[in-house]
């Protein structure tokens, strides 16, 4: 594996987010060089408070007690200092933390379906989540401890200047040795924790997947599969935690080893000055130990950090990623607001593909009048829920052109152009909330009465007035305890409540009893009086009235017309109907 070090473009864009909070970075920075100043002031007072021990033949109390009365006052004015700087540090770690998620998840919302639908649900959570979390951590650690551990460094290198320049040179003969061990674990650490990063999102896309489709899983007696395949994650992840764990975890014997070097060599040469008359006291030299301590410690926490820092961009990384997609195609600058639409759609030798190398729509075409009924069946892949997706723009063509009232929808902006779709598809999707605000979502102005009707309309009256608190029932995230029909009728009630100009249902009665389902085709038969609908179906008994069928395969249309029609031609629609309808 190549080992690399964190992309200083990572580390730019890191800062630009920082950026926002220069004024408090800069007070954080202030309350540091305070806080490490007093740090430092404090070990020459107690080498005061020595010397007047052993310096005379008795003690000067007096003297003394007050050295360690302003001693302990200035401790007391450092740690006050360090509190609010910590407590600054934290708004800033946490505000930028939000700052990125708010952006990436503002940004997930503009970016195409393809982009979603190319990606693992479980790796995009992992990364606004988990990679979110270890970046907080880990630039936290670098605003408490960095700053600080720099300013400690060159202001006891200073002061041991001032106390005793040979010493001082001792120590600073030793500081490329740490100085190699905090390079050493940067250069090591940085890919190996971006690959632990890649496999715990890899992990949390199968746990995701696994965990909302579990029944699926037992169905199929897949549990052994699906333990095997966990193990295997799981193995690569405990791999690629010990290796990034491994280098960080060797910073703090290695620098603790460097630390004890140092603090030797200050020892044994501080004590031979004073020894030899050379101009220190003891007093002096218990400073300089002190301030040994204090210069080798932030090399070890440096260190620390590096590693921490390393995991923090590495994660960083993964969530920048996102915020640097390609958002959708913007609307363009002359796109139609449309108020208002009678529902004929032309579509023109459209063709699309979601890949360049795989197929699906070719040179499409067809003519839909204002309030026709038209119905899209055919073999599973035969591009019926892409077309639906082009009609929505979800995804735009690659070539020819859909037009609704002789409007090119690529030149209606996508919020005007969606408001006056109703879609239900087989798949229902219900948000945690009441029921109440569940129908209401495409009409947030809607009143009850208006809502009691359109349930009433669609059927799922009758089950919403049994729930334990009618509309104002809570249920949890996709319709918690609600079986599949009632979650499918509460869809429909949705979009009987906005009463769009036209009308999408891919498979939308799929999940409900053969009773009900009359019912409810009488309600969309009264809701799609005057327009436009499209209907995707598998079961042909629910598009026996429709006024053009397109029999679909392979992104091309086969054969049209009504079903009196296509059962005359004996061809593939007839087919189809024949196998669905024999005993």
């Amino acid at each position: 594996m190549s080992r690399q070090k964190a992309p200083s473009g990572t580390l730019k864009k890191v800062l630009g987010f920082i950026s926002d909070y220069k004024l408090s970075v800069i007070f954080s920075l202030i309350l540091a060089a305070l806080s490490v100043a007093l740090t430092l002031y404090i070990p020459l007072l107690f080498g005061d408070a020595i010397d007047l021990i052993i310096g005379k033949g008795n003690a000067d109390i007096p003297g003394i007690i007050k050295i360690l009365l302003k001693a302990g006052a200035l401790a007391f004015v450092c740690a006050v200092l360090t509190w609010i700087m910590n407590t600054l540090n934290n708004k800033i770690t946490y505000s930028v933390v939000m700052d990125i998620r708010n952006r990436a998840y503002t940004k997930i919302n503009s970016l195409p379906l393809s982009y979603i639908d190319s990606h693992p649900a479980g790796d995009t959570v992992s990364r606004m989540i988990s990679d979110a979390d270890q970046f907080s951590e880990g630039l936290l650690m670098g605003f408490t401890q960095f700053f600080s551990g720099i300013l400690t460094i060159a202001g006891t290198l200073i002061l041991m200047l001032m106390l005793d320049w040979k010493i001082a040179l001792v120590v600073a003969a030793l500081t490329p040795v740490s100085l190699f061990v905090a390079k050493f674990v940067a250069k090591h650490t940085y890919e190996f924790f971006r690959e632990q990063s890649s496999v715990r999102a890899e992990q949390t896309a199968l746990i995701n997947e696994i965990t909302g489709n579990l029944k699926t899983v037992r169905a199929f007696s897949k549990e052994k599969d699906s333990l095997d395949k966990f193990g295997e994650i799981n193995e690569r992840l405990r791999k690629a935690s010990l290796k990034a764990i491994f280098y960080s975890s060797i910073t703090n014997p290695s620098t603790r080893f460097v630390n004890a070097i140092v603090y030797a060599a200050v020892a044994f040469s501080g004590a031979a000055a004073v020894l030899s008359g050379g101009g220190i006291t003891v007093g002096i030299l218990t400073c300089l130990l002190s301030y040994a301590n204090q210069y080798t410690k932030p090399f070890n926490e440096i260190s620390g950090v590096a590693a921490e820092l390393q995991n923090a961009l590495a994660c960083a990384a993964r969530v920048i990623e996102i915020l640097e997609e390609s958002p959708e195609k913007p609307h363009k600058e002359n796109a139609v607001i449309k108020t208002e639409t009678k529902g004929n759609i032309e579509i023109k030798n459209i063709s699309f593909s979601y890949t360049p190398e795989q197929r699906l729509i070719e040179d499409f075409s067809l003519s839909v009048k204002s309030g026709q009924k038209i119905a899209i069946v055919g073999p599973t892949g035969c591009g019926k829920t892409t077309f639906i997706n082009l009609l929505m723009r979800f995804y735009d063509v690659k070539s020819g052109s859909i037009e609704i009232d002789g409007t090119d929808i690529r030149d209606i902006t996508r919020q005007s152009l969606r408001s006056h779709y109703g879609m239900v598809l087989q798949e229902t999707w219900l948000m945690p909330g009441t029921v109440r605000d569940n129908i209401k979502m495409g009409k947030p102005e809607a009143t009850d009465e208006e809502i009691i009707r359109a349930a009433k309309l669609s059927h799922s009256y009758s089950f919403i007035k049994r729930l334990p608190e009618g509309l104002d029932t809570v249920i949890g995230e996709d319709g918690g305890s609600l079986s599949q029909g009632q979650k499918q009728l509460l869809c429909i009630t949705r979009v009987m409540l906005c009463d769009p100009d036209i009308l999408i249902l891919d498979e939308a009665t799929s999940s409900i009893d053969t009773r009900t389902e009359i019912r409810v085709q009488k309600a969309f038969n009264a809701l799609m009086q005057g327009k436009t609908s499209f209907l995707v179906a598998h079961r042909l008994s629910t598009i026996l009235e429709a006024d053009k069928i397109l029999y679909m395969e392979k992104g091309r249309i086969l054969e049209t017309g009504t079903h009196k029609e296509l059962l005359s031609l004996n061809g593939r629609y007839a087919a189809l109907f024949k196998s669905q309808f024999s005993e």
